[in-house]
């Protein structure tokens, strides 16, 4: 019975320990095309199949089209946030090549705590 029980509690760490990885703050600065991150910056083309870690990475096929709104700064620069249809997430940059810059010019802000939102099961996370 007590071998069971470990095995739950075991179990449950785990999960714990999962969902704080996914919830990190991956960086505290990000740049974008305006102060509210609104405008989209570029038009990207996946160079490369890519699957996120967790549910806040956008996962894609090579050839597809992404717009970039965000790109995150100083600490973590090789991840950009950005759209495929509906889906929204971060993805390393070098998973796509420019087709169109979209800005002028690029404003840095700080991140804030629903930039690194996941959703998993209906439920909101935050670190």
């Amino acid at each position: 019975m007590s071998t069971i029980l470990d095995q739950r509690i075991l179990l449950l760490v785990i999960s714990f320990s999962a969902s704080v990885q996914s919830t990190k703050v991956l960086s505290e600065w990000k740049k974008c095309g305006d102060p509210e991150c609104e405008k989209a910056m570029s038009r990207v083309q996946a160079t490369t199949d890519y699957l996120g870690p967790d549910c806040r990475y956008l996962n894609f096929k090579a050839g597809e089209e992404i717009i970039v709104y965000s790109k995150l700064s100083r600490e973590n620069e090789n991840l950009w946030a950005g759209s495929k249809g509906k889906d929204f997430g971060y993805f390393q940059r070098d998973a796509v090549k420019v087709e169109e810059v979209l800005i002028g010019e690029e404003v840095e802000v700080l991140t804030k705590e629903t930039d690194f939102l996941c959703l998993h099961e209906d439920k909101y996370t935050f670190e």
